[in-house]
């Protein structure tokens, strides 16, 4: 069993009540090694860096995630609880939610399905990707030493595909149904606290809008600059026959306020725009209420965006708690981009797309196991001392001011090992220095990383 440094001891063993006794014991293998393999995350690969390439019974440790009975949703609302105490213990808990998929290909992976590759596709040219769809929800929260925000993944749910869902006679879910329901559990999980959910414009849907409203979460996502607004229904007067009415007169479109010369705009310096530092836009804002036929009507606080020097064309958001200050609202969609990062920093260092697993569970199991991974492996570096986790690794020709997600997991690595092989003894009389060939796993991280 590997040896877990102190300050560990309180998140690993967090997750504990998951398991019985005899499967976490497998469970917190899998977990450490995980965080220390290079390269592909395939359970043989966890087994060799904890020095295990000679267990005979190696079947249990595949079983942790394909035949074990453990609860991941459980697992997922104890990541939450030591997110939120960590980075965010009072205020709104934001949150963002997003897609990915994951290239995979086999005969066997039932759920897998043909996709627009979003990041190899662009405006002109279209490309095709065969694997598994993923729907997200993190956390967005600043980190203290990195001295920005991190989106931190702790719930993560498959989506099948249509035709998956069809051989299987079961009823297709979209990507709206299952980004509700991830939603709405983290709102009975947290009662009384104020949530925030953002979002793409693959969001922006009456439907799931209005639902998230009924529900208590405010949500921001884009808004069509064409879309049909109005204002609120009129107070309905005594006596008056028929059903009540839903909206009021009709609102000119965004497109028509961008173009009128009357908008009153106001400046606004937006830190951390995408990665590129202070932007200084310009917003105009107002309420009105969105509504399309035969869908519900939904009150909201939309916010005109454009750039003084016209170096993106002029977007629109909405929130759909009307409320909501709009520099608040500009601020919180812009953090969404870091989902993104987290989602690159999890396939370049936490091995997504390189597991190998075959059956329906241990494929629903792994990839959230390995999105939530990046959140553990944040809080395990933000229990170490301020110099070890402010550590850069960088060179004469990589000017990196901030550390990142890759130096937060050479901080935990480090710790780790050292953990395990130089512990000073306790004893007096043990002060030999005693000669000893390079360990198994070591030689295997430094021998095999490619």
């Amino acid at each position: 069993m590997p040896h877990l440094p102190a300050c560990f001891a309180r998140v690993i063993l967090a997750f504990a009540p998951l398991f019985v006794h005899r499967t976490w014991r497998h469970a917190r293998v899998l977990l450490i090694g995980a965080i220390l393999a290079p390269g592909r995350r395939t359970v043989a690969s966890v087994l060799r860096m904890t020095g295990r390439s000679r267990e005979r019974r190696f079947v249990n440790y595949h079983r942790v995630l394909s035949r074990a009975a453990w609860e991941p949703r459980a697992g997922a609302r104890v990541l939450l609880g030591l997110l939120i105490g960590a980075f965010a213990p009072s205020g709104p808990v934001v949150m963002a939610l997003d897609d990915t998929i994951e290239r995979r290909r086999g005969k066997r992976i039932t759920a897998k399905g043909i996709y627009r590759d979003p990041v190899r596709s662009s405006d002109a040219h279209f490309v095709k990707a065969s694997g598994l769809r993923w729907m997200s929800l993190m956390l967005l929260a600043p980190i203290p030493w990195a001295r920005r925000v991190w989106a931190l993944p702790f719930l993560t749910a498959l989506v099948p595909s249509e035709r998956s869902s069809r051989e299987q006679g079961h009823r297709h879910r979209s990507l709206l149904d299952v980004g509700r329901q991830l939603a709405l559990q983290v709102r009975r999980w947290l009662q009384g606290r104020d949530l925030v959910l953002v979002g793409d414009s693959g969001f922006s849907a009456l439907l799931f809008l209005d639902a998230m409203r009924r529900g208590g979460v405010a949500t921001i996502t884009r808004l069509r600059l064409d879309a049909a607004l109005y204002d609120p229904a009129p107070p309905r007067l005594p006596g008056t026959v028929g059903r009540p009415r839903k909206k009021g007169a009709r609102l000119p479109t965004l497109s028509q306020v961008l173009d009128d010369e009357s908008t009153s705009w106001q400046a606004l310096v937006v830190p951390g725009w995408y990665g590129a530092g202070e932007r200084v836009i310009e917003i105009a804002s107002s309420t009105a209420v969105w509504r399309h036929a035969g869908l519900p009507v939904v009150p909201i606080r939309w916010v005109l965006m454009r750039d003084p020097e016209h170096r993106f064309a002029p977007q629109a958001l909405l929130c759909t708690d009307p409320a909501r200050e709009p520099a608040r609202i500009v601020a919180w969609f812009v953090q969404r981009w870091q989902v993104e990062v987290t989602f690159q920093e999890a396939r370049a260092h936490l091995g997504v797309e390189t597991q190998r697993q075959w059956s329906d569970k241990a494929i629903a199991r792994t990839t959230p196991c390995l999105l939530a991974l990046f959140s553990i492996v944040t809080l395990l570096a933000a229990r170490l001392p301020a110099r070890e986790r402010r550590h850069i690794t960088a060179a004469a020709w990589y000017r990196k001011p901030q550390p990142t997600f890759s130096d937060a997991l050479a901080a935990v690595r480090r710790t780790i090992w050292r953990e395990q092989g130089f512990a000073t003894s306790q004893r007096r009389r043990d002060r030999a220095k005693r000669c000893r060939p390079l360990p198994a796993p070591w030689a295997y991280a430094l021998c095999h990383a490619a």
